[in-house]
């Protein structure tokens, strides 16, 4: 059973964030100050730290700094008020693996928590972090800057896009069905009749090139093999 050490100084919060995490099978421990969180994500007992940046004793930035120079490569996602984009690069060069602003959806936080999980299956303070640059063909997805290069030309992606890229650069010459799609990138299933999935698909093939992604009629999507 994956562990996740929850750093929120907010009962509410962090009640609110265990209590669907446990729901959903994973084992959790809340931390209410920088400290003890830092103690709790260097132990090597956990697989993912949700790390709120409003802390007492050290805020998320300190503890996500000096975490990063423990050598850890214990996957983070930054859960905070803070939304300016000065924030989000500070979080993301620091070190942490995603980020999310409050108010947040509970169904979002837990996606976000599969997939880095399934980035690298857990990884403790002493582990070896896996590969962070993901690449097929002449594609090349960053998961730490989050930046896509397609042919060597840079190309900015929103955090759904992102995720979505992510998903089929894993898996290449697969089909993926929408089905699948909704549950790895979304995280809970819409409705059925939902397009969101071919709205998605259209917005990366703007962005990378049409012929990238196959459609595979009445199955899903390809990623085509570079």
């Amino acid at each position: 059973m994956p562990a996740i050490v929850i750093a929120e100084d907010e009962p509410r919060i962090a009640s609110f964030v265990q209590k669907g995490l446990r729901a959903a099978g994973f084992a959790t421990t809340v931390a209410a100050t920088g400290i003890e969180a830092l103690d709790h994500a260097a132990s090597g007992e956990f697989d993912l730290m949700v790390l709120d940046i409003g802390l007492p004793e050290l805020d998320g930035f300190a503890v996500l700094e000096r975490l990063r120079g423990q050598g850890s490569t214990l996957p983070v996602i930054i859960l905070t008020a803070r939304d300016s984009v000065t924030d989000t690069v500070a979080g993301l060069e620091g070190g942490a693996d995603d980020y999310m602003a409050k108010p947040f959806q509970f169904e979002e936080l837990l996606a976000r928590i599969r997939l880095r999980l399934r980035d690298g299956g857990g990884r403790s303070a002493t582990g070896q972090q896996g590969a962070a640059v993901i690449a097929e063909g002449d594609l090349s997805l960053d998961l730490k800057t989050r930046v896509l290069t397609v042919d060597g030309r840079a190309v900015e992606l929103s955090a759904r896009e992102f995720e979505l890229m992510e998903t089929l650069l894993r898996h290449p010459g697969h089909v993926l069905s929408r089905e699948q799609l909704l549950s790895q990138v979304w995280g809970y299933d819409f409705d059925p009749g939902s397009n969101v999935v071919d709205v998605y698909v259209r917005y990366l093939r703007n962005k990378i090139g049409s012929s990238r992604i196959a459609t595979v009629r009445g199955a899903g999507y390809r990623l085509q093999r570079g």
